[in-house]
């Protein structure tokens, strides 16, 4: 018998929130968490916006010591986590540590560590650099601090797969449950790509919005006015858990992980293929996993990335995947309000995913203000409101081609 995996714990950090009440009242009001960039001079930078973690303090719930040894992308899973814990009732020692494992996803790793140290090596010679500067930078340290604070002795990695990252990390950690080799997981993504070279090399791609004169409206997904995606920062966690295991510990369970699609489209390093054969299987593989036909699905958080590419073609998918019934479908992208994430969005846009399903309410999309022909669905414009949510689908479509989809779904015993 198939082991069925359920959501007991989210924790997040993210422009529009420090945990997840906050974030999530700000996403029903359609409120934005985007303004000009100002954590380091971007005179020479042709975008000079993002969606940054105002008055972050790692310090109020972890050590000072122990916070500057970490990366600030490392700084947000912990926070994240740790309230993913506290919500799921898991403190160390709390479960069979064997049985609990962490896997993160990420995108660029401790950039702004490396940047730093590289400036030191070049200007002072190479005994000038910090000596934790590889447990600092490199991308697994993420789990690794995660895992170190909730002795989590099970499966432990990070997944960089661009901007599915989060998305495959779930995966795979409802993949891990469900197979038995452990019986909670805390997965999701986390990001801190606001740097100066972070911001130069998707400058340079002219992937990124350059309205710098009105940054709440620079994200704008599917609306025909759009000119890029605004990079953000953050992290978003799940604990995702055997149902079994959550019952007899009386855990209050949020909603039930039913599916993961994982998909390459092979077909461009940065552009998605032009039908969007990868999204379209990686939605279907999510729903053939959860046993559901698409006329089940009520909601669907897009990518949505607000570039002239992206938008259409996953529209496009959408209409494939789920035929006649795309048309009744909601679909929204809170890229809109919190920016993007990278490799922490899918994380960000599970947790919507799950609280949508939850308070039964349609999370909108700010900015839309006149569609693209080619972008025909109903996107939820400007408003969010309630509705019937039986299962959502959320979608994370990243740079490589990597098409990463997870299905969420009210528990019912």
């Amino acid at each position: 018998m198939t082991r069925r995996v359920v959501v007991t714990g989210m924790g997040t950090v993210n422009p529009l929130g420090q945990n997840v009440n906050d974030f999530w009242r700000a996403v029903r009001a359609g409120e934005n968490g985007i303004g000009v960039l100002d954590r380091f001079d971007t005179t020479d930078f042709t975008a000079k916006i993002a969606g940054q973690v105002r008055d972050f303090a790692p310090e109020k719930v972890l050590e000072s010591k122990e916070a500057r040894r970490m990366d600030r992308f490392t700084q947000f899973a912990m926070m994240a986590s740790m309230e993913a814990m506290a919500q799921a009732g898991l403190a160390p020692g709390a479960t069979d540590p064997e049985k609990l494992g962490v896997i993160l996803g990420n995108g660029i790793g401790g950039i702004e560590t490396l940047e730093a140290q590289f400036k030191r090596v070049y200007e002072k010679g190479p005994k000038a650099m910090h000596p934790l500067f590889v447990p600092m930078m490199i991308s697994n340290e993420a789990a690794a601090n995660v895992a170190i604070k909730f002795h989590a002795f099970g499966p432990c990695s990070v997944v960089v797969t661009a901007c599915a990252s989060s998305n495959d990390a779930l995966g795979q950690a409802w993949r891990l449950i469900r197979e038995g080799s452990a019986d909670v997981m805390i997965a999701g993504g986390t990001e801190a790509p606001l740097s100066p070279l972070g911001l130069a090399g998707f400058c340079q791609l002219q992937a990124v919005s350059t309205r710098n004169d009105d940054p709440a409206r620079a994200s704008r997904p599917f609306d025909k006015d759009r000119d890029g995606f605004v990079m953000s920062e953050g992290s978003g966690v799940l604990v995702l858990e055997e149902l079994e295991h959550a019952k007899r510990r009386g855990a209050h369970i949020l909603a039930e992980m039913g599916g993961y699609g994982a998909t390459c489209d092979a077909n461009h390093l940065t552009a998605p293929h032009p039908q969007g054969r990868g999204a379209i299987r990686a939605m279907q593989i999510a729903m053939e996993l959860a046993g559901l036909a698409p006329t089940d699905i009520d909601y669907i958080n897009a990518h949505g990335t607000s570039t002239p590419i992206n938008d259409p073609i996953e529209t496009r998918a959408i209409k494939s995947a789920f035929g006649e019934h795309a048309r009744k479908l909601k679909v929204s992208s809170t890229k809109s309000m919190h920016g993007h994430l990278l490799g922490a969005a899918g994380g960000v846009e599970a947790i919507v995913s799950v609280k949508a399903i939850l308070d039964q309410f349609f999370p909108p999309t700010r900015n839309l203000d006149e569609a693209d022909p080619e972008c025909d669905l109903d996107y939820v414009p400007h408003k969010g409101y309630e509705g019937r949510i039986r299962a959502a689908v959320s979608n994370a479509l990243g740079f490589g081609g990597h098409n990463s989809v997870v299905l969420f779904q009210e528990y019912k015993a």
